[in-house]
């Protein structure tokens, strides 16, 4: 049973196209739409 599970779970799951980004992704960088976003800085009170 865990087979079949397994086995239809894997048709919906995507691959990693980007494995050296997956370092950024941890560390908290954001994308958007594929790009890496610049996160604003933040302004001194």
């Amino acid at each position: 049973m865990v087979f079949e599970l397994v086995e239809s779970t894997q048709q919906r799951w995507r691959a990693v196209n980007a494995p050296h980004r997956v370092a950024l992704v941890r560390a908290g960088a954001r994308f958007e739409r594929g790009h890496l976003s610049e996160r604003p800085e933040a302004h001194a009170a």
